[in-house]
């Protein structure tokens, strides 16, 4: 393993494992608040964020920064 990816929190970790901990740790309505996308708002599933967030790389980096804030507070 590389020094990079030693330091890297998200190593090792699916988007739907990351999207699956947000939801569980905060639930839809939290989590659409924290971050404004409409696949957290409007019938949110796990199924379609992860087709949003794979093709929008915006959004997946404030959703990785979230799980990455998250984890460091808990």
């Amino acid at each position: 393993m590389s020094a990079t990816q030693a330091n890297n929190p998200l190593h090792g970790v699916t988007l739907e494992q990351v999207v699956t901990a947000l939801v569980d740790h905060y639930g839809w309505p939290v989590l659409a608040q924290k971050i404004d996308i409409n696949c957290f708002q409007i019938d949110p599933s796990i199924k379609s964020s992860l087709k949003f967030l794979r093709r929008t790389p915006w959004a997946r980096d404030k959703v990785e920064q979230l799980y990455i804030v998250t984890k460091l507070r808990s």
